[in-house]
């Protein structure tokens, strides 16, 4: 099924050549069912490249998904141009009044600040206590499932000495979660931060499930026991030369960061990367939709009481 998105967003070309479904506006209008209404906070610098990373996990599930795209801020973009941002995003102001099925809130390059000296750090809290009452399940990634993880439960992240950047073996912690349903009990899933939590803190917090973990990049997916809140530390939506990207971007700018782990053929950055982990991201996207947002969500988004917990598998 399709994603509906904005007529003329420049994503819709990039999906539409890689025989992804998306569907504009003015022809979803015509069709006469329910589809899941998804916020997207972009906090990425390229706007762009995010939402066509999101979009391409989205529209590979068998949901219509409605998409409106938010952004934290009016100031201008360094990487995304004014005219882009004000067509197709919306402030805060425009949505607070709405409910939403579902809301991903992306990473952000803010690994090395404090979140209070973060300067939208208020707005952030402000969007995500809003969340939890007008969104029926949240996916936070990379720098927003840390900034949430402190602000809705005080558990604080710890700074990195050096990057935590490359592909890294997971393993499932759970087996008889919805969310990991269709998962091998190992798979590979990319990191690119400057923090990590505590995975003993998270794994004794009772509000809280650690479903799956790592030995070399601690905790991946942690689940909120009311399951409205999903925290995934990587970038499941990361596409093949993401990684690349940022390895040679911070090259250029004298930082002198380490290679990407397991990421480029032979670990040798004159190669080209491989990717092993779209299977993972597809999946972990299409089982959140489906069992945390579309099977809990009610069919009148009025009614945000009328949503019923999983109960848990074991």
């Amino acid at each position: 099924m399709p994603v509906k998105i904005p007529d003329n967003l420049p994503a819709a070309g990039i999906l539409e050549s890689e025989n992804i479904f998306v569907m504009s506006e003015t022809r979803a209008a015509n069709q006469d069912i329910r589809p899941m209404k998804v916020l997207i906070l972009n906090l990425m610098p390229n706007k762009i490249e995010t939402e066509t990373q999101l979009l391409r996990l989205l529209g590979n599930t068998p949901l219509q998904v409605d998409v409106d795209l938010l952004r934290i801020h009016d100031k201008a973009s360094r990487h995304t141009s004014i005219d882009h941002m004000n067509n197709f995003y919306r402030d805060f102001e425009a949505v607070r009044h709405k409910n939403y099925d579902g809301l991903i809130i992306t990473g952000a390059p803010l690994g090395q600040i404090e979140f209070e000296d973060v300067t939208y750090w208020d707005h952030i809290r402000e969007i995500i206590d809003w969340s939890q009452l007008h969104v029926t399940s949240v996916l936070f990634l990379c720098w927003a499932a840390h900034a949430a993880l402190y602000h809705l439960y005080g558990l604080n992240r710890n700074l990195l000495q050096v990057k935590r950047s490359g592909v890294f073996q997971h393993r499932r912690a759970h087996r008889h979660f919805p969310l990991l349903r269709g998962f091998d009990d190992e798979f590979l899933a990319p990191h690119s931060r400057f923090a990590e939590m505590d995975i003993q803190l998270l794994k004794a917090h009772p509000a809280l499930q650690v479903l799956a973990e790592s030995d070399e990049a601690g905790a991946y997916m942690v689940l909120s026991t009311n399951n409205r809140n999903l925290f995934v530390m990587g970038h499941p939506e990361y596409q093949r030369t993401t990684l690349k990207d940022e390895y040679f971007r911070d090259l250029g700018e004298g930082l002198q960061p380490e290679i990407p782990l397991n990421y480029f053929r032979n670990n040798d950055p004159g190669q080209e990367p491989v990717a092993r982990w779209y299977g993972h991201g597809s999946l972990l996207i299409s089982n959140w939709l489906n069992y945390y947002v579309y099977q809990l969500t009610p069919y009148n988004l009025d009614d945000m009481s009328a949503i019923t917990p999983w109960e848990s598998e074991g």
